[in-house]
């Protein structure tokens, strides 16, 4: 019997247990059966590391854990790791990740299926040290598969699902298991640890990185320069840029399969992509991501016994965005409020909004649409700042425009 198992069950069972975010992700990280580890900390993912470190320290991790001078180091670690035939993990937020950027733009090209759990935090500056959006979206575009948590028990599935995701054949690209600073990762909350005998038969045989392994009885080469005078030119970075957005797109479909198998094997089931929440009847819906979805059910249910014809639409995977997925909600309503926890800067409105925007264009529809930004630097936005939003989302019915986005939270 394996340390992990008699440290949740010695018979195989799930355990209850009272924990904040952070240590729901590292039980997940426990279960997933790391080989490497490497890690730095910073609010608010510090203790979550801790905690990792602490199961290492105690057995119930069995993996090399690296403590290094900066999340650069982590990152540029892991990659020699995984290039190794590792599974690898990490954690990370706000300017950890942006010490980290140049490893992490270029791990999707090297089409390592490493797992990141990003806390998430608002940026620089105003000085600011708590949750926020901002610093998942500012690498929206780097290449890594993204999913938001709603709640703590979610964290810790997400976090096993990641594994399985990013390692399949299909994909083989790196995850992102996104909960928001301060509100998951110091709420705390009862969860069920799942048995880890069924976790193993989740994850299945490894097969971390059939594609490139580094061996020294085989010396290879390992990310190539290309282009320029005698190279092999830019068809190959073409090359390698249509297969990892091909890789993109097939993720969607590993997304909704692995989502769906977890849901068979452990008893808990997550929509995948999109969650529809009372949209059946809706006329208008709130956009929702993260763990700011309580809240925002909580008012909409509210508004249903006052009568008022409201659904909500909440995004938990939002790289690659689930297009068809949020074509069909979208086309259930005739008007949506989008409430972003970050800022699109160069269009005045919460990325979130851009995103729903662009997927409505596939529709062919019109859809009045309204942004709405909030929870900054740690904020709550509360039951009531939602009925707010539904009240001016109801608006656009009666053919209101807004002027710019709808703040939240602001001291006027």
């Amino acid at each position: 019997m394996t340390a992990i198992e008699t440290a949740i069950d010695p018979r195989y069972q799930s355990r209850s247990l009272v924990c904040d975010g952070n240590e729901a992700a590292a039980w997940g990280v426990a279960l997933a059966r790391p080989d490497v580890i490497a890690v730095y900390p910073i609010t608010p993912q510090s203790s979550l590391v801790e905690y990792v470190s602490q199961f290492v320290a105690e057995g119930i991790i069995d993996a090399e854990l690296m403590n290094v001078e900066g999340e650069h180091s982590v990152l540029s670690a892991l990659q020699g790791a995984a290039l190794a035939g590792a599974r690898t993990y990490t954690a990370t937020c706000g300017p950890g990740l942006a010490f980290m950027f140049e490893p992490y733009i270029r791990t999707p090209g090297l089409r390592l299926p490493l797992v990141a759990n990003l806390v998430t935090r608002d940026t620089l500056t105003p000085q600011c040290v708590w949750g926020g959006h901002q610093d998942a979206m500012l690498v929206k575009e780097a290449g890594w598969i993204q999913m938001y948590c709603e709640t703590v028990q979610e964290v810790l599935d997400t976090t096993v699902m990641a594994y399985r995701i990013g390692e399949h054949p299909q994909v083989m690209l790196p995850v992102n298991v996104n909960s928001d600073g301060n509100y998951l990762s110091y709420g705390v909350t009862g969860i069920e640890v799942p048995p880890p005998v069924l976790v193993d038969a989740f994850l299945g045989e490894r097969n971390i990185n059939w594609h490139a392994a580094l061996d020294p009885e085989r010396p290879m080469a390992v990310d190539p320069l290309t282009g320029g005078a005698g190279g092999p030119g830019p068809g190959l970075f073409v090359g390698y840029r249509q297969g990892q957005c091909d890789a993109m797109q097939k993720a969607l479909d590993i997304i909704e399969e692995t989502h769906r198998d977890w849901g068979d094997r452990i008893g808990r089931h997550y929509a995948p992509l999109v969650e529809e929440y009372r949209l059946e009847d809706a006329d208008y819906a709130l956009v929702t991501i993260g763990s700011m979805t309580g809240a925002a059910k909580d008012a909409v249910d509210a508004a249903r016994d006052r009568g008022e014809a409201v659904g909500l639409i909440k995004v938990k995977t939002f790289r690659p965005f689930p297009v068809k997925a949020m074509a069909r909600a979208l086309s259930k309503v005739r008007a949506i409020g989008v409430v972003d926890r970050s800022v699109a800067f160069g269009w005045n409105a919460g990325p979130l909004y851009q995103e729903t925007l662009a997927a409505l264009h596939s529709t062919e529809r019109f859809l009045p649409a309204a942004s709405f930004i909030g929870g900054l630097a740690g904020a709550d936005i509360t039951v009531d700042d939602f009925s707010g939003v539904i009240q001016d989302t109801a608006r656009l019915l009666q053919g209101h425009r807004f002027d710019g986005p709808r703040w939240i939270n602001r001291n006027d």
